[in-house]
């Protein structure tokens, strides 16, 4: 059996065996994270807000059901000027009015918003979806799971990846 240093953590999402040595904390002081979630499918966002509840960060998640909407929370527009900027932002491809691709597109040419890591979380495996994601400066792109508890698993990956391992810009 490999040794493996403490400094280094292996991640693997969607693995039949996954390797994953303790994260090491960067904050022992995780300041509470605000995510943006981009999802039209309900039974996924109740999953997602159910894996955000069991982690270990302090995560306020505020949810949109349209690429319109999504936009308008970023730019403060109408029923969202009070908002706060998002840390993270779960983009689904498939959604209305805007797709996730145009939506990402606009986040990534916008001078105050393109700091914002913004994570693909789609059922898409299109090797265009893919390549046009990071085309367009995805931070990752995540397939979600069929299975239940791989895609509850992926959530809270996801989760301690962006606020435990990473450092965010302001």
């Amino acid at each position: 059996m490999e040794i493996i240093p403490p400094k280094w953590t292996f991640l693997a999402l969607y693995s039949v065996s996954i390797l994953y040595y303790s994260i090491p904390m960067k904050n022992k002081d995780l300041k509470s994270a605000h995510i943006l979630l981009v999802e039209d499918n309900e039974g996924d966002i109740v999953l997602t807000l159910e894996a955000f509840e069991e982690s270990k960060a302090k995560t306020e998640v505020s949810v949109v059901r349209n690429g319109r909407e999504a936009l308008e929370f970023l730019y403060k527009k109408g029923k969202y000027q009070n908002v706060k900027k998002p840390d993270l932002i779960l983009l689904d491809i498939n959604i209305p009015i805007f797709n996730g691709h145009e939506v990402l597109q606009l986040i990534k040419e916008d001078s105050d918003l393109k700091r914002i890591p913004v994570v693909m979380l789609t059922t898409s495996s299109s090797h265009t979806d893919i390549q046009r994601a990071y085309d367009n400066h995805s931070n990752s792109y995540i397939m979600k799971s069929l299975d239940m508890e791989e895609f509850f698993e992926a959530i809270v990956k996801i989760e301690e990846f962006w606020f435990q391992v990473a450092t965010l810009a302001d």
